[in-house]
Parts: C-alpha cells; structure tokens; sequence
C-alpha cells in the first residue's frame, strides 16, 4: 500500500518518520513525499529467517520489523516543472533481508566468491578503529539497503566462528568494497538515515573521502539535520585536484633549459662571425683601392 505525504499523515507514520516529513513539506522545490505503507511482519517469519541463517536478530530491529516489515521513504524535487526522484530510504524487509559473500553465483566449486578478498595481512582494530568484518566465515554479513547502486548498509556479526554471537553492528561497504563504521545499533543508524533526509550517497560522509561534489551541492541546498557544518564550509578548491607542476615535471625542466641554452649561443656567434667577416672584406677592399 501506498501513500503520498504531506497531506493526511497517520499518527504512527508521523513518529516513525520522527516528523522529518514536516521538515521535507516546507523544504524549498520538494515537489512530493512518497512513503509505503508496510504490514508488520510476522514473528514465525522473524523466527524462520533466524533458524535458516543460525543467529538472532538484534532486539531493537526485530522490534522495528514486528512494527513494519521494512521502510521505504521517497521524495522529489521540481526541475522545470518534473519531478525528479532525489533522497531515498529504504531498509529491507525480512525476506530481502539476505546474506552477502554467503555463496557463490555459480555452482562450480572453484568459482570465485567475496572471501576471496580476504587478505591476512590486513589491519584489525587498533585503539579506537572498530575491527573490519571479513568476507569469510569469519562475518556474517546482512544487506539491510541497497543505496541504490552507490555501496550496502549491512548488518554485521563479526564473531561468527565457533559460534555467532549476538553482538551486531551496522557497517557501510562502498563500491569498492571497503568497510566503514557507522553505528553500533540498529537505531541509532535508523535515526541517521531519516536525519540525513536519504540524500544521495549520504553514508559517504562518514568515509575518509567524503560525498562526491554532486551530492555535496544536494546537502548544501537540503542540510540535513546533522551534518557537520564544517562539512559544508570547505572551500570550492578544496575540489580541485592541485597539481604542482614544479613536482609534477621536475625531471623535465632540466633538459629543456639546456637546450635552449645551446641553441641560444649558435646566433651569438653568427652575429660575431658575421662582424669579423665584414671587417675582414673592407679590409681587402682598403688594400686592393691602395693597389
């Protein structure tokens, strides 16, 4: 079932978006809400996917899905009179609720997987930097949103071996594959996802590169309700990829400047040559006039 917001809001829709509705209705060219209204899952459903993928769903998220089997939230912006589909939450039901790097796409035994990737040699967690999850048996790994197409929210259980534990945290993995933390819990990750409105590639702020310019001009325009300020207050060039062409081509002025040296002294000696030569003919002009 579907809904379109602003106008209408149900009481409980109103708290489980945490009014950032309202916030979104008075929002400069946001042309519609659109939220999908979802049945709460059932709870031999809940217990079915934890007996199939051996461990036990964090309380505060089976909580959320008994509420609601899932979360989709929409909304648009106008651009010459069209909407334009911009921010995007979305958090999966229980059945699309699957495990990434569980198996493999093919049935030949010897086909590559996302444990593959694994590298011993790479860092745990040292002092306040979280340890990595792994691809392997290691983690069980859970899609809670797809991002559409920029990188997964994940469910993470770290410590899956020789038993899983219950302890769960959200991790975000980008396009190239690389782990970053985002929170603890299921609901504080809930509440950073409806803040920041689902802006495009929002998760990226909390990644050592940050969002791309593109989506960094949507934040400018739309701030969401956390973000850092001195994430906006950078400077244009701070964009620009600066080249120092002193470094860039040291190796190659060197040459250069010789040369033109050398082939600035041939003219210099022309000229003289040139000088002597004329002397030297009206000298013998002056000896042949004495003849």
């Amino acid at each position: 079932m579907e809904e379109k917001l602003p106008t209408g809001i149900k009481p409980y829709l109103d708290k489980l978006t945490l009014g950032v509705t309202r916030i979104l209705e008075t929002s400069p060219g946001v042309a519609e809400v659109t939220f999908v209204e979802k049945e709460p899952a059932e709870r031999h459903t809940i217990t079915s996917w934890e007996k199939k993928n051996s461990c036990i769903l964090p309380e505060d998220l089976k909580n959320f899905y008994l509420m609601t089997d899932g979360f989709q939230m929409t909304w648009s912006v106008k651009t010459d009179d069209t909407p334009m589909p911009l921010g995007s939450m979305v958090i999966n039901s229980v059945s699309k609720l699957c495990r990434l790097g569980g198996s493999s796409m093919y049935t030949l035994p010897s086909a590559p997987t996302l444990a593959d990737l694994e590298d011993d040699t790479d860092e745990e967690g040292n002092g306040d930097k979280p340890e990595k999850p792994h691809f392997d048996s290691r983690s069980l790994i859970f899609e809670l949103d797809p991002c559409n197409g920029n990188g997964k929210v994940c469910l993470v259980y770290k410590h899956a071996e020789p038993v899983v534990s219950p302890d769960t945290e959200i991790w975000f993995l980008d396009r190239a594959l690389y782990w970053h933390f985002l929170t603890k819990t299921f609901t504080a990750y809930y509440r950073l996802l409806i803040t920041h409105l689902g802006l495009p590639q929002w998760q990226y702020a909390f990644t050592s590169y940050g969002v791309s310019p593109q989506a960094k001009q949507w934040f400018n325009m739309y701030k969401p309700i956390t973000i850092n300020t001195a994430l906006l207050s950078e400077e244009a060039d701070s964009f620009v990829n600066k080249l120092d062409p002193n470094k860039v081509f040291k190796s190659k002025n060197k040459t250069p400047v010789l040369k033109k040296k050398q082939a600035s002294q041939p003219p210099v000696s022309q000229k003289s040559h040139t000088s002597m030569t004329s002397a030297k003919t009206s000298s013998l002009a002056g000896n042949s006039s004495r003849k």
